[in-house]
C-alpha cells in the first residue's frame, strides 16, 4: 500500500515550487529548458535534465495541471535537448553542462579546452533517452527529425575518444562532472583508467533509445549497427564488470598492460583485460535498471546487497556507498557533491526500477514508501526538499529547494499502480 498522504504533501510542495525550474530562452540559450532548482538555478545539466523531465512526466500523471502549464513543460523538455545540440562541436562533442548566470564560465571552459585538444568528459549518455522519453509521452519525433546526423556524430565522438577496444568498454576521461561526483572508482584516479559501470550500463540504455529513434525514421542500417553495439557492450559488461565471487557489478580498471624493463617480463605477460575496482557503490545496481543482469544475478544482488541493512539498505532508502567501505562519509560538500553514503533520490529510483524489472514488487513497495516518508517529513519539518539525506537519521544534508529527481516519487507510485493492474 502506497503512503498517499505523504505523496499528497510532496505534490502540494511541487505544485508551489515547479514554476521556478522553467527557464526561458536567452542570449546563452536559444531554447527554453528546465533546471534542477536550488543552487543549480539557471544551468542546464545533462543527466539532471533527463531525470527532471522524467520525473515531471510522472508528476503530470498524478496531478491535474492546466493545459498551458503542460504545453510549457513539453516545450521546455524539448528545449533542453535542442540547447545541447546547439552547442555540439564539429567532432560531435557536447559538453556536460551549459551555464547561465554563474555557470556560464564553466561551459565556456569546457568548450574552449576541447577546441584546444584537451579531451574532457562529454555529455553523459542521456541525450537520446530524453528524446525517447519525450516521444513516449507526446507520441511524435517530428521535433527531432532534422537532428539524426548530429546524434550519430555524438555517438561517434564517444567511440573516438572514450571507447577502449581492448575490453570493449567506455571510459571516463577524468573524474570531473561524472554525475556520481566522488565515485571512488573514478575520483582521484588517472585519466582514462576507469571503465565505470555507471557510464557503460547507462550507455546500454542510450543505445536502446537511439534504436527506437532510428526505427521510427526507418534507418535500418544504423539500427542494425546500434543493435550490435548494444549487444557487444552488454557482453563486455558481463565479462569485465561482473564479479562472480562477490556477486556484484564493479567498475573496472583498464590501465592494464605488461610493463617491460630491459630483460624483465619477457615471459608470460598480462593477458587479462581489466581489474575490478572492488568498492561497492550504488552503480552496481544500474545493470538491473538497464536490464543487463541475468535473472540469477538479479536475485543474488537483491538478496545479498540491496536488502542488507549492514551495507546498502537503510530506513530511508539505499545508501549511495556501502556502509562498510572505508570511505563511507556523510559530510555536506559541493563540488564535488557527496555520494559516499548519503541517500540520493535518483539512487532510490534506479534501484526501485531495477526491482520492478525483475519482479521484486514487495521490495519496490518498501523502497517507494521509504522515499515518500523521507521527503514528506522533510517538507513538514523544514518546508523544503533537499538534494541529499543522512541514511542513518533521515535528516537533510544540504541544498534546500532541490526538485530534479526528488520528484521521481510520483513515477514510483505510478509504476506500482500499473504493475498491480498487470
Amino acid at each position: 500500500m502506497i503512503n498517499t498522504e505523504a505523496l499528497n504533501i510532496i505534490n502540494d510542495y511541487i505544485t508551489k515550487k515547479i514554476p521556478r525550474v522553467f527557464k526561458e530562452k536567452s542570449d546563452t540559450f536559444p531554447y527554453p529548458f528546465i533546471d534542477p532548482g536550488s543552487i543549480y538555478d539557471g544551468n542546464l545539466w545533462d543527466w539532471d535534465s533527463f531525470w527532471t523531465v522524467y520525473s515531471l512526466f510522472g508528476y503530470i500523471k498524478h496531478v491535474c495541471i492546466d493545459d498551458d502549464l503542460k504545453n510549457k513543460f513539453i516545450e521546455h523538455a524539448k528545449g533542453g535537448v535542442l540547447n545541447f545540440l546547439h552547442f555540439q562541436m564539429d567532432d560531435g562533442y557536447i559538453p556536460m553542462m551549459v551555464g547561465g548566470l554563474a555557470g556560464e564560465g564553466l561551459s565556456s571552459y569546457l568548450l574552449e579546452k576541447h577546441k584546444e585538444g584537451l579531451v574532457l568528459n562529454m555529455h553523459k549518455p542521456f541525450l537520446c533517452q530524453q528524446i525517447a522519453l519525450i516521444n513516449e509521452n507526446i507520441k511524435t519525433y517530428d521535433w527531432i527529425s532534422d537532428h539524426i546526423q548530429p546524434l550519430l556524430k555524438y555517438f561517434k565522438c564517444y567511440d573516438r575518444y572514450y571507447f577502449n577496444e581492448t575490453c570493449g568498454l567506455y571510459v571516463w576521461a577524468d573524474d570531473v562532472m561524472i554525475g556520481f561526483d566522488n565515485d571512488p572508482a573514478t575520483f582521484g584516479r588517472p585519466r582514462f583508467s576507469t571503465a565505470n559501470v555507471y557510464l557503460n550500463a547507462f550507455m546500454v540504455s542510450e543505445f536502446d533509445a537511439m534504436i527506437k529513434i532510428l526505427n521510427h525514421f526507418k534507418q535500418k542500417e544504423h539500427c542494425k549497427l546500434f543493435t550490435n553495439k548494444k549487444q557487444a557492450l552488454i557482453a563486455a559488461i558481463q565479462a569485465e564488470c561482473w564479479d562472480a565471487r562477490d556477486q556484484f557489478f564493479y567498475s573496472a580498471d583498464i590501465d592494464i598492460k605488461t610493463r617491460s624493463y630491459d630483460w624483465f617480463h619477457k615471459g608470460l605477460g598480462v593477458f587479462w583485460k581489466s581489474l575490478p575496482i572492488k568498492v561497492r557503490t550504488w552503480t552496481g545496481f544500474i545493470p538491473l535498471y538497464a536490464n543487463i543482469a541475468t535473472k540469477e544475478q538479479a536475485e543474488v544482488i537483491v538478496k545479498k546487497h540491496i536488502t542488507d541493512p549492514h551495507t546498502f539498505a537503510s530506513d530511508f532508502g539505499i545508501r549511495s556507498l556501502s556502509k562498510d567501505e572505508k570511505m563511507y562519509n556523510l559530510e555536506a560538500t559541493n563540488n564535488p557533491s557527496n555520494w559516499l553514503g548519503p541517500i540520493w533520490l535518483v539512487v532510490n529510483y534506479v534501484v526501485f526500477k531495477g526491482l520492478l524489472n525483475y519482479g521484486y514488487v514487495d521490495e519496490a513497495v518498501t523502497l517507494c514508501n521509504q522515499t515518500l516518508t523521507l521527503l514528506s517529513k522533510d517538507i513538514k519539518k523544514s518546508g523544503d526538499m533537499h538534494e541529499y539525506y543522512n541514511p542513518e537519521t533521515g535528516e537533510p544534508i544540504m541544498s534546500p529547494g532541490f526538485l530534479n529527481w526528488n520528484v521521481l516519487v510520483n513515477n514510483m507510485a505510478d509504476e506500482l499502480n500499473r504493475s498491480a493492474l498487470l
